[in-house]
């Protein structure tokens, strides 16, 4: 078998989702070694997740590691060229579902012994601090900003072959400053793919007393960092950053 940026792409996300909602499910879950270790525990294991799932999108060939369709979306944006954006996306889709349904699997015991609902659907979904449609799409959109132009400046264009040794680590920081500063409000989904597909696989998989996959709310944690990817692949884009 042959890699590619499909395939990198796709396990890459699924490594992603996997570390990152698999910290949340350590934290919020009953029995687990990690219960109640709290948002910082979170937030280093989300930048952890990046950085790796950063990793394994190259070494299965997907150079970009985009992991994001924000961020498919926004260098597409900002260099006109769109030929990524359904491959990419397609892949990342599949591997954030694939990844949430081996954190299911990983976790097995535990969700049976936790008997919160919402606790169970913070391990695959976000969700909002205080539910206010307006202030919550801005949160996401603007952490999304902030994101696309911090992986602008870590770019080898910036930063020249000092990027594909050190770019990783530095998105995984870039993250986990997002986390601490900005996702307090919505828990910083900041990418399409890792709350829709987990959130498709809350509603389809058989996870006891899970309750509502909060179908509602979803709509936020897409649009949000769409939009966010636009502003900044425009900016990307009318500046040359």
């Amino acid at each position: 078998m042959q890699t590619s940026p499909f395939l990198g792409e796709l396990i890459g996300t699924a490594v992603l989702l996997l570390l990152g909602n698999g910290v949340v499910a350590n934290v919020v879950l009953k029995q687990t070694k990690g219960e109640s270790a709290g948002w910082i525990v979170i937030t280093a294991g989300w930048a952890f997740a990046v950085t790796m799932g950063v990793f394994v999108a190259k070494a299965f060939g997907s150079l970009d590691a985009h992991l994001n369709p924000a961020v498919t979306v926004a260098f597409a944006v900002a260099t006109n060229d769109y030929s990524h954006v359904v491959p990419y996306i397609t892949a990342q889709l599949v591997g954030a579902f694939v990844g949430a349904t081996l954190v299911w699997l990983h976790y097995y015991p535990h969700w049976a012994a936790t008997p919160d609902g919402g606790s169970k659907l913070a391990c695959f979904a976000t969700g909002p601090a205080i539910r206010n449609t307006g202030a919550n799409f801005l949160s996401e959109t603007l952490a999304t900003v902030v994101l696309i132009l911090g992986l602008a400046g870590i770019s080898s264009k910036n930063l020249g072959e000092l990027a594909i040794g050190v770019g990783p680590y530095l998105v995984g920081i870039l993250v986990w400053s997002i986390g601490l500063s900005l996702g307090g409000t919505t828990g910083y989904a900041i990418n399409p793919a890792r709350d829709f597909g987990p959130r498709l696989a809350h509603a389809l998989l058989p996870i006891p007393g899970k309750g509502s996959s909060d179908w509602s709310y979803a709509w936020i944690p897409v649009v949000g960092p769409l939009a966010g990817a636009i502003i900044g692949g425009l900016l990307i884009h009318l500046f040359t950053l």
